[in-house]
């Protein structure tokens, strides 16, 4: 298990900023999730030394990042070392509005990743689920029943060979 910084990709901007724009960042707080997405157990001390700013000015940019849902710190770990056995992507075509489905998705605690895309699907979802029964009672029983959605394609994981959330700053 390690710490990483995360680019929150939970909630539309509107959401966390009220302003339907998102947060402006400077190169300052961009260097500052860099040092971050490294080690998100960096001191701050060590981080204002690398931007060259205090320690008690990186604590205050880290937060007001985290306020803002900029960016999160969390522990990203293997599934398979702590309980989930299953994982898939599924594939899911839905009749009228999106949003009610996605909300309904994003509610569940096995849906740990939810998209709109275009394309082939409608929207795509990540499911970590305990175990292969685990995994059929969440797509037949609750997405498979949401009203709206017409077809469901799940992509199960043989082999996790990437997970990171380094994509930096750009």
């Amino acid at each position: 298990m390690h710490s990483e910084v995360v680019a929150s990709r939970n909630t539309d901007s509107s959401s966390r900023t009220g302003t339907g724009s998102s947060p402006t960042i400077d190169a300052v707080s961009l260097a500052i999730i860099e040092q971050l997405q490294q080690d998100g157990r960096r001191p701050y001390a060590a981080i204002g030394k690398a931007v060259g700013l205090s320690e008690a000015a990186v604590r205050q940019r880290v937060q007001k990042l985290l306020d803002q849902g900029v960016m999160q710190i969390v522990a990203v770990t293997d599934p398979l070392t702590v309980g989930f056995r299953r994982q898939a992507m599924v594939g899911i075509n839905v009749e009228g509005d999106l949003d009610p489905v996605a909300d309904a998705l994003t509610a569940m605690a096995e849906c740990e990743y939810v998209v709109m895309t275009a394309g082939s699907f409608d929207l795509m979802v990540e499911v970590v689920c305990e175990d292969d029964d685990h995994l059929l009672d969440v797509i037949n029983k609750r997405i498979r029943t949401l009203p709206g959605v017409r077809s469901t394609e799940s992509f199960v994981y043989l082999k996790l060979k990437k997970q990171t959330y380094m994509w930096g700053t750009r």
